[in-house]
């Protein structure tokens, strides 16, 4: 764990925001490999690519970590008329979003249904650590929320799959055919109708999205620097959470009594 900016607070947390794929889950993992070749794809019309569009759509895709999937497919449905190679593509960005979400789910369906199943143990498909973390919180009265940019019933499904659904005061995806983001909506719940100052709450998340909401909002903030596939921290994803405003990073919650330490418990 990489301690940036100490916690000086003497106020316990009492509500923590987690993001949820990447942070608790990695039932969706890889989904930059999904994302990738659909934005490649539909740019260059099916011709070949070169090297620069490559880097392009990598750079975005990483940039663009933990916003809405809609404003995402936004860029690409505005990069496909911009470059005019497919000029009998969609030009709706909830077409791409569809297609992207079919190609997506093929995996994630056949890892929920293992779950669900009882041939994988949630252990497989969760950032280690992170069950026995948000147990530890619970204990201590915090009140947990999850505000993730997938939509908001397969964010619950995915969650009642993991066995997490029950920790949660209020798990919020993204209305499915809207362009709200949960991540602002939940954080104003916390400040205004909860009545929470800033650092009464915590944020946990590996996008910069979250981080920054925390931050701008005066919240401690943990960037979940998660490599999904190889465990510890991604080089990319830490350099984009000290830019966003995180005060610690990790790559998972194995460093629990210290994590809790940071958080006033």
């Amino acid at each position: 764990m990489e301690i940036l900016h100490k916690n000086t607070a003497r106020t316990p947390v009492r509500a923590v925001l987690f993001d949820f794929d990447g942070t608790i889950s990695t039932l969706r993992c890889g989904w930059e490999a999904v994302m990738k070749p659909l934005m490649l794809e539909m740019i260059s019309g099916g011709r070949p690519w070169d090297a620069a569009l490559e880097k392009e759509v990598e750079d975005y895709i990483s940039d663009s970590t933990g916003i809405q999937t809609i404003h995402q497919m936004k860029w690409l449905a505005a990069a496909v008329q911009e470059r005019g190679n497919n000029p009998d593509a969609p030009t709706d960005p909830w077409w791409y979003k569809g297609e992207y979400n079919r190609r997506l789910m093929e995996n994630v369906s056949k890892r929920v249904e293992s779950l669900t199943t009882g041939t994988a143990p949630n252990t497989e498909y969760l950032i280690a650590g992170s069950e026995e973390f948000l147990r530890a919180l619970c204990e201590h009265g915090v009140k947990l929320y999850v505000a993730s940019g997938t939509d908001h019933p397969d964010v619950c499904a995915e969650a009642a799959a993991l066995g997490l659904d029950g920790y949660f005061t209020l798990i919020a995806g993204a209305p499915v055919g809207e362009e709200n983001c949960s991540k602002e909506k939940v954080m104003a719940r916390l400040l205004q109708a909860e009545g929470l100052h800033g650092d009464e709450v915590a944020v946990i998340g590996d996008g910069k999205v979250e981080i920054r909401l925390g931050y701008e909002a005066g919240a401690r903030t943990v960037g979940l620097a998660t490599d999904e596939r190889a465990g510890g921290v991604d080089a990319v994803k830490r350099e984009r959470l000290i830019r966003a405003g995180a005060d610690i990073i990790a790559g998972d919650f194995l460093e629990k009594d210290a994590l809790l330490a940071f958080l006033g418990l």
